[in-house]
C-alpha cells in the first residue's frame, strides 16, 4: 500500500512533522510545568520575606516567645487555602499547623534538616511525602541572639493542582497536535494522490507506448509540471508515431529501390543464361546490369553511411584539400546525365579558392547527393547552376547549387533534412541522402541550408570553414562522429 512516493513522503515529511509536533508538545508540557513550579516557588519566597516582619531579622530570644508569635502568625495567615504553614519547635517537632491537623512524628522534612545546616538558615525542597503526594516546601530557622535555633517556620505547597494543570495543558497540546497532523495527513494525501495517480497513469501509458501503441494519450488534469509532463509524453507519442510511419515508409521505399535494380539485373541475367543474344542486345543487357549494379551499390553505401552516423562510427579522414577539385569531379560525373536528360548543368569555375580542412571523399559524396537531387527534381529543359565563392564575412567557402525544378513546399522545408523524410513521393529515393549530407557537413563545422519555393526551384547552400595556417587557430572537427543523432532539429 505504502511504496514509492507515498512511502518517501510518510518517512521524509509526515515523519518529520510528527517528530516536530511531539517535540513541541513535550517542550510545552515542560514549559507549563516549569511556569507553575516557578510561580509556586516565587510564592514561597514571598512568604519567607513576609516572615521577616513577623520575626524581625528572623530572630527570637526564647522558645516561649517563638511559640506565641508563631501561633499568632498561623492564626492570622491569609494563604491557608493555597499552602500549609507549620511551626516547628527547637526539638524538630511540628507543634502547630495552619490546617489544624497534627503531623505524624518521624515525618521526613529534608528542607528543615538542610536549613539547620545552612548559613542562611533557609532551605527549599521539592519531593514526595510518605503519602505519595508531591509537594514543594521551604523552611526558615528562627534563631536567638546566640544563633541557637529556637524553632522554625515551614511552608508546604501541594503540587497536585500544578501537575493537573500541566496534564490538561499537555492534553490540549496533544489534541491540537493531532488536529494538525490530521490536517497535514489529509492535505498531504490529497497532494500525494494528485501526483501518484497521474504518475501511475503516465507509467502505464509509457509502457504501452514502449510496446508500440502510439495512439495512447494522457489527459491533462493539472496546469503545472505534471501537466507539462503529460504534454511532453503526448508529444513524444506523436513524434514516435510519425517516426514509425516515416520508418515504415522508408523501409517500403528502400525495398522498392532495392527491388527495381535487382529485378533488372535478374531479368537480363536470365536472358543471357538461357540463350546467347545478339551483340546489340548483349551490350544493352550488360549496360543495364552495370548501371543497376552501380545504383544498387549507391543505395547500400548510403544505408551503411546512415547506420554509421546513427551509431557514431563514421570515420572522417581529415586533411587539407582543394575544394574546387572535389566540386569539379562531382560536376563532371553528372555532365553526361544532364545531356542525356536534356537538362542544362551550368558551372563557372573560379580561378582559385583557399583550401579547406575536410574529408575529400565525404565532401564529394555531399556534392554528388545535392547535384543528384537537383537533376532528379528538375524537368526536361530545366537548368541547374553551381557557384563557388569565398564568404569573407563568415570566413567560409560557399558552394551553391540552384535549380528551377518543382521546388519544396514551405511546410516541408523544416523537415527536409530529417531522417526518412521525403517531401516528394513521386520521385525515387530513400529519404536519407540529404540527412547524411547534412550530418557530414556538420562534422566539418559547416552548415547546409535549403531555400525553396514550390514550382519555382530550390537553392542549396553549403558552407565549409577555410583552412587556417596556424594549427592553434583551427578548430578541427572530430575524426570519428561519436554519439551523433542525425538531424537533431
Amino acid at each position: 500500500m505504502f511504496k514509492g512516493i507515498t512511502k518517501r513522503w510518510i518517512i521524509n515529511t509526515f515523519g518529520v512533522i510528527l517528530a516536530v509536533i511531539t517535540l513541541l508538545v513535550v517542550c510545552l508540557s515542560v514549559f507549563v510545568q516549569s511556569l507553575y513550579y516557578s510561580s509556586i516557588e516565587q510564592a514561597l519566597i514571598n512568604r519567607n520575606s513576609e516572615l521577616s516582619s513577623v520575626f524581625p531579622g528572623y530572630k527570637c530570644e526564647n522558645t516561649a516567645d517563638f511559640q506565641n508569635t508563631a501561633s499568632k502568625y498561623v492564626e492570622d495567615f491569609l494563604y491557608k487555602e493555597n499552602m500549609e504553614l507549620m511551626v516547628i519547635n527547637a526539638a524538630g517537632r511540628v507543634t502547630v499547623t495552619s490546617t489544624g491537623f497534627e503531623t505524624e512524628e518521624g515525618v521526613s522534612m529534608p528542607d528543615y534538616e538542610d536549613a539547620l545546616e545552612s548559613e542562611q538558615s533557609f532551605s527549599q525542597w521539592t519531593g514526595k511525602l510518605s503519602s505519595g503526594e508531591k509537594v514543594m516546601a521551604a523552611t526558615h530557622i528562627i534563631r536567638n541572639s546566640n544563633s541557637t535555633p529556637v524553632g522554625a517556620i515551614r511552608y508546604v505547597v501541594s503540587l497536585r493542582k500544578a501537575n493537573l494543570y500541566t496534564f490538561f495543558a499537555t492534553l490540549v497540546a496533544i489534541f491540537i497536535g493531532i488536529i494538525i497532523i490530521g490536517c497535514v495527513a489529509f492535505s498531504g494525501s490529497y497532494f500525494i494522490r494528485s501526483i501518484v495517480k497521474p504518475v501511475r497513469e503516465m507509467s502505464e501509458t509509457a509502457k504501452k507506448i514502449a510496446q508500440g501503441d502510439f495512439d495512447q494519450k494522457l489527459s491533462k488534469m493539472y496546469d503545472d509540471e505534471i501537466g507539462d509532463l503529460c504534454d511532453s509524453i503526448n508529444d513524444m507519442a506523436k513524434e514516435l508515431d510519425e517516426s514509425e510511419k516515416l520508418k515504415n515508409d522508408f523501409i517500403s521505399r528502400v525495398s522498392h529501390e532495392l527491388r527495381t535494380p535487382l529485378t533488372a539485373i535478374k531479368g537480363w541475367a536470365e536472358t543471357m543464361q538461357y540463350g546467347v543474344p545478339d551483340r546489340i542486345t548483349l551490350e544493352k543487357g550488360m549496360s543495364v546490369i552495370v548501371s543497376e549494379s552501380s545504383r544498387l551499390t549507391g543505395i547500400v553505401e548510403e544505408l551503411l553511411d546512415f547506420s554509421k552516423l546513427q551509431s557514431g562510427r563514421l570515420i572522417m579522414q581529415m586533411q587539407k584539400i582543394d575544394i574546387l577539385a572535389e566540386v569539379d569531379e562531382a560536376i563532371y560525373m553528372f555532365k553526361e546525365r544532364a545531356l542525356s536528360e536534356s537538362k542544362h548543368l551550368l558551372y563557372d569555375e573560379p580561378e582559385i579558392m583557399p583550401p579547406v580542412y575536410g574529408d575529400r571523399n565525404r565532401l564529394k559524396q555531399v556534392f554528388i547527393n545535392i547535384l543528384d537531387n537537383a537533376l532528379k527534381y528538375t524537368p526536361e529543359g530545366g537548368m541547374v547552376g553551381v557557384q563557388v565563392y569565398q564568404d569573407f564575412k563568415e570566413d567560409m567557402i560557399k558552394i551553391i547549387v540552384a535549380d528551377n525544378g518543382c521546388g519544396i513546399a514551405q511546410e516541408d522545408i523544416p523537415k527536409i533534412k530529417d531522417k526518412f523524410y521525403k517531401a516528394n513521393q513521386k520521385v525515387n529515393g530513400s529519404g536519407i541522402g540529404l540527412a547524411v549530407a547534412d550530418e557530414i557537413i556538420k562534422l566539418h563545422n559547416g552548415h547546409l541550408d535549403i531555400d525553396s519555393s514550390l514550382d519555382v526551384g530550390t537553392t542549396v547552400t553549403v558552407g565549409i570553414p577555410i583552412y587556417k595556417n596556424q594549427a592553434e587557430e583551427m578548430v578541427a572537427p572530430p575524426l570519428i562522429a561519436e554519439n551523433n543523432n542525425i538531424n537533431k532539429e
